[in-house]
């Protein structure tokens, strides 16, 4: 069980590059649409929810690579 404790901390750091780069993405996108309510909505994503978002699935990926899960502990 701890080993696919470790697999599955590789798939939540892909998991939270992967939602960064798609989040980045579209609040570029919505950055760049010209209205002012997308533009907000935007920013935002990009400067608030995006780097939570990684920095949780990232940060939690690693301590499950780590070792910080495991039953013996």
């Amino acid at each position: 069980m701890d080993a696919i404790k470790k697999y599955l901390g590789i798939v939540w750091i892909a998991l939270g590059l992967y939602v960064g780069y798609t989040g980045i993405l579209d609040s570029v996108e919505k950055i760049s649409s010209g209205k002012l309510e997308d533009e907000v909505f935007g920013y935002v994503v990009l400067l608030v929810l995006v780097p939570i978002i990684v920095g949780g699935l990232v940060l939690f990926g690693r301590y499950a690579l780590q070792g910080e899960f495991d039953s013996d502990k």
